[in-house]
């Protein structure tokens, strides 16, 4: 299975701009180093702008419908961009991290001790790949590319979950 630095194909000589908008989520996943991080920290930048704006009991509706709208985007933005770059599971594709990380965060009180926990935690789980997230990430294109990370999301959560109940 060829990883995200093997050519699948050879590159596109055109790109699809909105798709590169999304998948590179405004060109965070070119950012250096570590694009998913960049991903991520947008999925944090947009969790906290909601924390901010919203009433705390509006919050986890609200961070969840991001998170199933970023993902029905993501996930033909990532096929495409995936496609173009000729890349497997290209690492300046982040969409998949700002999804994933908005699944961490559902269930977060507005605060910054606790947001970074999930934030931690998300990128631990995104790295790490317990199973079954390698078998999601052989999802096909979009799909795979995106649901690895919202496993890797749930993950996080259910330990959040976890540790917010115990503290």
């Amino acid at each position: 299975m060829p990883n995200s630095t093997q050519q699948i194909h050879p590159p596109a000589e055109k790109k699809t701009l909105w798709a590169w908008i999304v998948g590179t989520f405004f060109g965070a996943g070119l950012l250096k180093p570590g694009p998913g991080t960049y991903g991520s920290a947008a999925g944090l930048a947009i969790w906290l702008t909601l924390a901010q704006t919203l009433h705390p009991t509006h919050l986890t509706l609200a961070t969840i419908i991001a998170a199933v709208i970023v993902t029905l985007i993501g996930i033909p933005a990532a096929t495409i961009v995936a496609r173009e770059s000729g890349l497997e599971d290209p690492g300046h594709v982040v969409v998949d991290e700002v999804a994933g990380q908005l699944v961490a965060l559902a269930i977060c009180p507005p605060n910054w001790a606790h947001a970074i926990i999930a934030f931690l935690l998300f990128r631990l789980f995104d790295i790490l790949k317990p199973p079954p997230i390698p078998q999601i990430e052989r999802l096909p294109e979009g799909t795979g590319i995106m649901l690895d990370d919202i496993g890797a999301g749930l993950y996080a959560l259910a330990v959040f979950s976890l540790i917010h109940l115990r503290y």
